[in-house]
């Protein structure tokens, strides 16, 4: 009778540990956010995290993920580099799979480092500076378009819509907006558009009135500035206060309606935003779906094409361990290189991405934002 009691306990001491790991193996699903949620960039910030927890509900009351619930571990890197490694590193500890973020591309250089050293799916909305995706991650991928894109865009926009010729370029020497400007200054020229001002602003200053008084009496035809919103919005107060006539054109960081409130709608209005289509310009099921249950959840409609693309991000995520039933990163990044094609996004038909993780098939706009503070689809767009 002793010997048997012996066997049966010995049995269990085997069992249990393989329950338990079964247990583990069925418990949620971790995915990391990590995004501004103060500072300059809350706005933005705010808004993608309301448009990945709805897809997260969403996605949990229909039964999950392979049958397991998802669970979302939320840091606020505040656009910071310095915090965005902590952040990182935080969310590393937390035992997520994937993450999504950061915002800017500032953020997102210091932390992508940290996550591919922990071999972490890594899937950016936002970030669009070219040379993030130059390092050789194999788990790193964004769901946005590069800025070397949107330069070329910009300067097609400039010489073939606008129809000028001596243009200026103004940056903030952020990751993101000095990239941008780069790319656009070397696409201008190749265009033959001349840049007589290329400089840059200090975005922790306030009054700008320096450089926008050289700005107004440089002669310019145009001025794009690769900044984000907050200043935007400043430099166009700004040039009203002056009085001075500066035809402003604006890269993707600057469309949200941010900046027309601190701007204000008199300073804003005429100025040109070169951007990924907004959410109410995307006219597929998905994306209609996406804005009407966002309106529904939270009472607006998603005003910034980067809560869209967050919750992009997370579809991605989502569709990846779907399609290969598995939760491990480098199986999904793998999924990802080589096998995704023609996911049906909320942004738009996913074509697929390249071996560096940049998402092919490019898409910029125009828009220009009309005298009650909207921004309007300009009707006319460069060629191709």
């Amino acid at each position: 009778m002793m010997r048997k009691l012996l066997l049966i306990a010995f049995a269990l001491i085997l069992i249990v540990p393989v329950l338990s790991g079964c247990k583990r193996e069925a418990g949620p699903i971790k995915i990391g956010v990590q995004l501004p949620l103060t500072g300059d960039f809350a706005y933005e910030g705010q808004g993608m995290l309301k448009s990945i927890q709805l897809l997260v509900d969403q996605t949990n009351a229909a039964g999950g993920i392979l049958g397991r619930k998802v669970e979302i571990f939320v840091e606020d890197d505040a656009g910071d580099p310095g915090q965005s490694s902590q952040v990182a590193q935080k969310l590393v500890d937390a035992g997520v799979i994937a993450v999504i973020g950061a915002y800017n591309s500032s953020a997102t250089e210091p932390a992508s480092v940290i996550y591919n050293e922990a071999g972490i799916l890594h899937i950016t909305p936002s970030s669009t500076a070219t040379r993030l995706t130059e390092k050789g991650f194999k788990r790193f991928f964004r769901v946005c378009f590069l800025d070397d894109r949107q330069g070329l865009f910009a300067a097609k926009f400039m010489k073939e819509v606008m129809g000028v010729q001596k243009i200026g370029i103004l940056h903030d020497n952020s990751t993101y907006a000095q990239g941008l400007a780069e790319h656009t200054k070397r696409y201008a020229e190749q265009l033959g558009l001349t840049v007589a001002f290329y400089d840059a602003i200090n975005p922790a200053d306030k009054d700008f009135t320096p450089i926008l008084t050289r700005i107004g009496g440089a002669g310019l035809d145009a001025v794009y500035f690769t900044g984000y919103h907050a200043q935007g919005g400043l430099l166009l107060k700004q040039t009203g206060d002056l009085g001075l006539k500066i035809q402003w054109i604006m890269g993707n960081a600057c469309n949200n309606p941010e900046l027309i409130q601190i701007a204000g709608v008199e300073n804003a209005a005429g100025t040109f935003v070169t951007t990924e289509p907004l959410p109410k310009d995307v006219n597929t099921p998905e994306a209609r779906k996406y804005v009407e249950d966002f309106k529904a959840r939270y009472g607006e409609e998603p005003a910034s094409v980067w809560w869209m693309m967050a919750a992009e991000a997370f579809n991605v995520i989502r569709y990846a361990i779907e399609q290969t039933k598995s939760t491990d990163p480098g199986v999904l990044a793998e999924f990802l290189h080589t096998q995704a094609k023609n996911i049906p996004g909320i942004t738009g038909t996913i074509i697929g991405w390249d071996e560096k993780g940049d998402r092919l098939g490019t898409i910029h706009v125009a828009y220009v934002i009309n005298e009650k503070g909207e921004f309007i689809l300009y009707p006319q767009q460069p060629s191709p």
